[in-house]
């Protein structure tokens, strides 16, 4: 994917605000223009379409899923660890910009668009695939339990997360967000221990 210009990245980091504060249907060329404080044909100048801004977001959110996985892959701690590490990192970054949690977890706002549903799909897979082959590695060196299967408590830490940032995007703020991900890792952690540790 190309580099974005600031102006594009400017498009998109407002429409994300936008979609955190207003919903989907409050994201239209005309807002995102006033809000910028440019005309709505600058804006085309820079993205075709609504669509095509959105599919820019996505794009953006899967390449920060392709680089979690990457550096999941290539890290060589024990399975608890690299989980964590993914937890946490997904933590801050909702901490640094908390209107990604209106969107990045909230798929069906992309629905009636087969390619942006497509898109969330791909970014969903991915994800699982990542906590999956961790999970399956724990369990063939001993760090994780093996009586359940991986896919399995991949669901589980995957829909604990999910559960979670959903909580906190309801309540409109993420105070307390890190000290109740924090727990949650941890349960997490104790849940996915071999059970004879």
């Amino acid at each position: 994917m190309a580099m974005l210009s600031e102006r594009q990245t400017e498009i998109i980091d407002t429409s994300i605000e936008i979609i955190a504060n207003k919903g989907i249907q409050g994201l239209t060329i005309k807002n995102l223009a006033k809000e910028i404080g440019i005309s709505e044909p600058a804006i085309y100048r820079h993205f075709s379409s609504k669509s095509d801004i959105l599919i820019h977001i996505l794009d953006n959110f899967k390449q920060m899923a392709s680089f979690m996985g990457d550096m999941m892959q290539s890290n060589s701690s024990p399975a608890l660890d690299k989980i964590e590490f993914m937890f946490s990192r997904i933590i801050e970054i909702f901490m640094e910009t908390p209107s990604y949690l209106s969107v990045i977890f909230s798929e069906e706002i992309f629905k009636n668009n087969e390619t942006l549903q497509q898109k969330v799909v791909e970014i969903m897979n991915h994800n699982e695939a990542t906590i999956e082959q961790i999970i399956k590695q724990g369990q063939e060196n001993g760090e994780i339990r093996d009586d359940i299967d991986g896919i399995s408590l991949a669901l589980i830490v995957m829909g604990s997360l999910r559960f979670k940032v959903k909580q906190w995007d309801l309540r409109n703020t993420n105070s307390g967000l890190q000290e109740e991900g924090q727990n949650l890792i941890e349960n997490l952690k104790k849940l996915l221990q071999p059970i004879n540790q």
